[in-house]
Order: structure tokens, then sequence, then C-alpha cells
């Protein structure tokens, strides 16, 4: 459960920084962010696990920078270190492909030495992903500019991506960097709503917050705080309760609520006493359709019924707090699941970034709102299962539909 003092930036541009050990890439990063964010050494392997910087980067506005361990790294923990990246390229909305000057030089040259495979085969995977790719020829300052200027219109006629030349020395370049990024990023990127249709300008949405025992003392959960401030900015009339205060908030008010929100353990509740007027959804259906993929999720949770006591299924949460009592991934959905099916269904839980690459034996996957993940990283974790063929949903969608009232349930558009 992730609060407002917690936010991870999952909404924020992801940078990933890409290339193999020692192109420059942490040097890159503290001249591109004029700070010192990474460790710089000559040693091999410097960068181990990935570093994630949030910042503010003119003209992108909110980002995170992440520095990556080097390609071919071939150090005992290289693999482990790999597997790493690879993760970080799954979140990376933008990947920056560094290669030397050296490297590139050389490979240009089809010198002993030089190979661009590595950087090739990693700018086909983000191709693969729709990724936007930028590649940058580090120290450049070690070469003449009419040389550089051949090395980065030779990339770009292989690959058809942008090349600019940067110095971290000098500060060459950053500022094409820059503009580069501004030019390739993803389309439309930064206008998905979480409440999209389902609210406008003088709507009255009534917001049913339960504060039980997982809710954290003084603060309110991600979801909850990024939808207010959304709705805010949408100029809506915002009026939060908990559920015990839902009969007494309906009867104060001289006009029906346009939208009623809730959380989804509240779905029940809250529909038996919602003015026929309303329309509901809850924080978990809304974040399924900003971070994921709405249809698929649905879809996903019409195959419960296809469940029996012998099916297994995955629940996989984004956070990594210690599950407490009634934890709705740990104990409410498992308990509805088995209380329809028996207790021998085997439903087994991973957190955080902890997603198995092999799921061909789940028979269904449940994934929670995904307030801690970028919607690029729950996308790739979407692609992986319809590549595999096995059907999911989310938390919110599941609850609506084992409480009998998925088709009365609003989504945005």
């Amino acid at each position: 459960m992730t609060t407002l003092n917690d936010t991870p930036g999952s909404n924020r541009l992801h940078i990933g920084i890409f290339g193999k050990t020692n192109s420059g890439k942490s040097s890159f990063i503290n001249a591109f962010t004029k700070q010192n964010v990474s460790i710089v050494a000559d040693a091999a392997g410097t960068t181990t696990d990935p570093v994630y910087k949030a910042m503010e980067i003119h003209p992108l506005g909110p980002c995170v920078i992440i520095d990556t361990a080097g390609f071919a790294d071939r150090s005992d923990l290289g693999e482990s270190r790999m597997e790493k990246t690879r993760l970080a390229a799954e979140k990376s909305d933008i990947a920056v492909i560094l290669i030397s000057a050296q490297d590139a030089a050389a490979a240009a040259a089809g010198e002993v030495g030089g190979d661009f495979s590595d950087e090739a085969q990693w700018y086909e995977t983000f191709r693969k992903k729709d990724t936007p790719v930028l590649f940058a020829v580090s120290k450049a300052d070690l070469y003449p500019q009419t040389r550089i200027r051949a090395i980065t219109e030779e990339i770009t006629r292989r690959t058809g991506a942008e090349a600019v030349a940067v110095s971290a020395v000098s500060g060459e370049g950053m500022e094409e960097v820059r503009a580069a990024l501004v030019r390739i990023l993803p389309e439309n990127y930064g206008e998905r709503s979480i409440t999209g249709d389902l609210a406008g300008e003088g709507d009255l949405v009534l917001l049913v917050m339960p504060q039980d025992i997982q809710a954290p003392k003084g603060r309110l959960i991600l979801p909850q705080v990024q939808t207010i401030r959304e709705l805010l900015d949408k100029k809506c009339l915002v009026m939060s309760v908990t559920t015990d205060k839902l009969p007494q908030a309906l009867a104060t008010l001289q006009r029906p609520p346009k939208l009623i929100i809730t959380d989804s353990q509240a779905f029940g509740y809250v529909y038996e006493h919602k003015p026929a007027e309303s329309v509901l959804t809850s924080f978990s259906v809304l974040f399924a359709a900003y971070k994921g993929d709405i249809g698929y999720y649905t879809e996903g949770a019409k195959t419960i019924e296809k469940l029996n006591q012998d099916s297994r299924v995955l629940i996989a949460e984004c956070c990594t707090h210690a599950p407490l009592a009634e934890d709705i991934g740990r104990e409410k959905i498992p308990r509805m699941l088995r209380k329809r099916f028996g207790d021998t269904l085997r439903i087994d839980h991973v957190s955080g970034t902890d997603y198995p690459e092999d799921l061909t034996g789940y028979d269904l996957i449940i994934q929670c709102g995904a307030c801690m993940f970028n919607r690029k990283y729950v996308m790739a974790r979407i692609e992986r299962a319809k590549q595999q063929g096995v059907p999911m949903t989310n938390y919110g969608v599941v609850i609506a539909h084992l409480t009998g009232i998925l088709d009365k349930i609003a989504v945005p558009v």
C-alpha cells in the first residue's frame, strides 16, 4: 500500500540509460542531470543494481532517470545484473543507448574489436516493445567533429533512430539530447486520465474510502490522493466519506452524486446504498484502465467461472508492504475465491517486481491496481500473459465480478 509520502514516481516519464560496461552511462547521467546521481569510476561494472532518480528535467517535466548495469558484463554476477537491466528496460518509456566514440569508430571502420551487435540487439528489443530509442555517442571530445558526425550519421543510417554526440567532460550535446527526447516522446504521453469521461467540471463526485487497519494512520493511499487531485483539477465538487458514513452523506446532499468511487472491497455495500442515478466505480478499476488494459482484465474476469478446486491462481501485488489482517490481496480475494471453488484452490502470491517469466502453470492472474508501477511496466506484464495465453484480471474487476455487479460498474474512456 503506497501513501503520499511514498510516491515512487510511477507517473513520471521513465528514461532508461543503457550501454556496454564503461561506455560512460553514469558520467552521461551526471552531466545530463547536472547532479551526481551515479557513481563514476574506471573499474568495469561500477553500476550493479539500477539506480532510479526522480527529478524535473526541462522541457520534459517530471522524469525518472534509470542508470543500468552495462551490457556484456562478464563478472560472476553479470547475469543477475542483466536481469535487473532487462527489468529496467520493461519500465523505460524512452531508452537512451550509449556507445562510446572509440567503440563506434572501430565498428564503423570495421576494425577488430569494433562491435555494434550488443547495441543493435538491444535496439531491436526496444523497437519490438514500441519504446523510442535515442543513441548517444559518448566521449565525443576524443575525436574531431567531422569524425563524430560521420559516426552518428552511420548509426542513424543503420537503425533509423536519432543519434547525438555527447561529452560528459565538456557538456557537449546535452541540450541536443533534451531536444531529441522531446521529439521521440511517445505520442499522447501524459494525456491519460484516471477518471476519463466519468466526471467533468461541476459534477459532484463522492469518494468512499474505508479507514480500516490497512489504511495508513494520518495519510491517504496514493490512488486516492491522485484521484482527488485530478478531480480538483477538473473543477469537480469532491466529497469524501468512510463507508459507514455513506447513508448519512447521501442524506445531506441536495442532489445525487454524478459519480461514486469506492474502495473495491466495499463494492457490495456501496452498490446497495447508492442512488440509482449515480454511476459507480472503484479506485482499483480506475487504475486498471489508467495503468493497464481494462478490456483484457474484464475478459479475464469471465474465466473465473472456468476455475475449479484444482486450479492455480497467481495474485500479483506491486507493493512490498508487510500484509496485515484482512489484506485485500492476501486475505479477502483468496477467501472469496475459495468460498466458491474450495480450499484446495492453489493461490500463489508475488510482490514488487517478482513476476514469473513462465506463467503457463496458472489458470488466472489477478493484478493489483499497480499504483507503484508506471504503465509501461504494467503493459509489459500484460503482454507476457497474452503471449503465454494466460487470462489476467485486476483486484477491482474480480471483486465486482464475484459480487455480481461487474456489468454495473463504470469504466473510464
